[in-house]
């Protein structure tokens, strides 16, 4: 298991590395339109290639669906972590339910506690 584990990870580098070679074009990135910094008075640019582009909106897209799957879980994992306090709590009641009660007091009023 761990060899194929191994060739994936080296194919996918391949890939990786093919498509950053293929892609080294310079590119530039604005913040705004250019109708718009132009209104503002200022602009935010800057230039990057191309691969380092398509690979920080690959991560930041898998980032996004992590966060958005943790926040939209969390009613679940709540409701998880309550039943499992209940579960402890009626484990630890159960337990000392079982366990033989002390013998202090008179020997008559066990017997009539005890029906046995």
């Amino acid at each position: 298991m761990r060899y194929i584990r191994y060739a994936f990870l080296a194919a996918l580098g391949a890939v990786l590395i093919t498509v950053a070679l293929a892609n080294r074009a310079s590119v530039t990135l604005n913040l705004l339109p250019g109708e718009l910094s132009g209104f503002l008075g200022w602009s935010w640019s800057i230039t990057l290639p191309l691969f380092v582009v398509i690979f920080g909106g690959v991560i930041a897209g898998i980032l996004i669906g992590f966060v958005w799957e943790w926040l939209r879980e969390h009613k679940l994992r709540a409701e998880g972590a309550r039943h499992r306090r209940e579960r402890d709590e009626l484990a630890r009641e159960v337990k000392s339910l079982r366990e033989p009660k002390a013998q202090t007091g008179d020997d008559v009023l066990a017997l009539i506690d005890d029906p046995r």
